[in-house]
Order: C-alpha cells, then sequence, then structure tokens
C-alpha cells in the first residue's frame, strides 16, 4: 500500500480527495489535516510515502512544506496540488524538492497514477506548464521575496526588519532591488507583479 497524507485547508476538497483516493486499492490516506504545520507535524509521524499538499494553507505553505521535508531528510515525497497554473510556481515547487505538481481540474485518475509515479521515484508535472516554466527564470532571491512578499501584507519597513531580524537599511535595499529587478516603480507594482508571475 502506499501510504498518502492529504494537506488542503478547504474542509470539502480535502474530504473528497480522501473519498476519492481510498476508492484506490492500492492507496491508504492515513492522515488528512488543515494547515502545512500540521502537515509537517504529521509527516514526521506517521512517515506517509506520499504528501499531497495544496500551495496556500494556514501556518505554512505547501512550498514550505516541501522545503523543510527535504531540510529533516524526510523521505516521503510531496505532490503540490494547486489551482496555479502558474510557471514561477511550478519552479519554485521543484526548487523545494517537490516531485509532482498538478491542477485540481485534472482528470481526478491523474492524482492516482501521479501518487503512484512519484512513490515508484518518478515525477509527475504538467509537460506544458514544465516547458513554459523555463522560458521566464524567476529574478528574485529569496530574502527578496520575504520582504517583497511582507510589503504586500501591509508590513512597514520597521514590521519587516523585525520578522526578517534584519536592518531597516537591509530591508530597503532588499525591497529596493526587487523594484527594480521587476521594472517597477513602487514595492505595491512589484508585489502585484511578482504574485502574477507566481514569484510570491
Amino acid at each position: 500500500m502506499i501510504r498518502v497524507l492529504i494537506a488542503e485547508d478547504q474542509a470539502m476538497v480535502r474530504g473528497a480527495l480522501s473519498a476519492l483516493l481510498g476508492i484506490e486499492r492500492d492507496i491508504e490516506v492515513v492522515a488528512q489535516v488543515a494547515d502545512g504545520r500540521a502537515a509537517l507535524d504529521e509527516t514526521l509521524a506517521k512517515q506517509p510515502d506520499v504528501v499531497v499538499t495544496d500551495i496556500e494553507m494556514p501556518l505554512m505553505t505547501g512550498l514550505d512544506l516541501a522545503a523543510e521535508l527535504q531540510r529533516r531528510k524526510s523521505p516521503a515525497r510531496v505532490i503540490i496540488l494547486t489551482t496555479f497554473a502558474r510557471p514561477g510556481f511550478l519552479r519554485r515547487a521543484l526548487d523545494a524538492h517537490a516531485a509532482g505538481y498538478l491542477l485540481k481540474d485534472a482528470p481526478a485518475s491523474r492524482l492516482a497514477d501521479a501518487i503512484r509515479r512519484v512513490h515508484a521515484g518518478g515525477r509527475a508535472v504538467d509537460p506544458e506548464l514544465a516547458a513554459e516554466a523555463w522560458t521566464e527564470p524567476d529574478p528574485l532571491t529569496d530574502r527578496e521575496r520575504q520582504a517583497l512578499r511582507l510589503a504586500d501584507e501591509g508590513a512597514s519597513t520597521q514590521s519587516i526588519a523585525e520578522l526578517l531580524n534584519l536592518s531597516e537599511g537591509t530591508v530597503r535595499n532588499y525591497l529596493s532591488e526587487a523594484i527594480s529587478k521587476l521594472g517597477v516603480s513602487n514595492r505595491v507594482e512589484a508585489a502585484r507583479l511578482a504574485r502574477t508571475k507566481g514569484w510570491l
């Protein structure tokens, strides 16, 4: 049996995924969680073979979850299941060592096939999205992305500095670099463009 953990903050979607996968003879859903932090804790505790996770979740994103599991050398393989058909998100997922990236509007059978492929050591990524992902590289560094994301949420330069353990001058430099790289005139436009591209 392939042991699967589902991380999805919408209860109805989480239940539907569990029910769909429960039909498969070779797949067992061993845990369902509603946020990224619980996903990390349950994965470390229950050692599933595959973690199916959304990107945007409370407490920890699916991308951060994939990266943290990799950092902790967890053998669990991660499949991102999302509505974001954006190349930037796919690139970031692959950089975080996710083994799969599927869209929620794909046929249900594709998820079960992806779980089997990933469990066998392969990858499961939409080929068109994969090709598109390498045409426009993400110009932001991790720190620039963190600062820009917090600025987009309305945090002041001082608040960002405190949250990231940086000086205000360093935060201003990160935001300035992001604005410059994206060719826009302020942090609001930079955040909007980066989010559209899937880089935020």
